[in-house]
């Protein structure tokens, strides 16, 4: 039984949404994460938000795990959007992809590849993830690859 105070420092670890996105259900795979408002090509969507994590408790958390939602800096440090995520951890994968993500100064940051209007899901090219090459794609796109990375 969890303690309610490892509980309560969960709770309290969560973060608000990034302005202007909303996380909802997705064909694409469980959550996504939506634009609540217009993001016109080549701008800034949200800040990649959640705990730093280094090399050796990445591999940690990758044992065993069925879903993961960590996202590399650099060969070191990762930030893990399950733990304080602001909803861009739902950003799922797409061969034909709306969105980017750079690396800006030790932050992780995404932006719009596209204009992506209300409504629309934001997704992103996992191409060099974490992901083993055998992960199927569910993306829909007519240029789908079949798997969320290069074979």
């Amino acid at each position: 039984m969890k303690s309610k105070t490892k509980l309560s420092t969960l709770e309290t670890k969560e973060q608000s949404l990034a302005p202007g996105i909303e996380v909802k259900t997705s064909p694409i795979d469980g959550k996504g994460c939506y634009a609540t408002r217009f993001f016109r090509k080549g701008n800034r969507i949200a800040e990649y938000i959640g705990e730093r994590i280094s090399r050796r408790e990445i591999k940690r958390r990758l044992q065993g795990a069925h879903r993961i939602h960590i996202c590399a800096i650099d060969s070191y440090w990762a930030i893990d959007g399950n733990v304080g995520g602001n909803g861009t951890q739902y950003i799922n994968h797409s061969c034909n992809p709306n969105g980017d993500l750079k690396i800006i100064d030790g932050r992780i940051y995404f932006y719009a590849l596209k204009n992506i209007y209300p409504g629309e899901e934001i997704t992103l090219d996992y191409i060099s993830s974490w992901h083993d090459d055998q992960t199927r794609c569910s993306c829909g796109a007519p240029s789908c690859r079949g798997t969320i990375n290069k074979i």
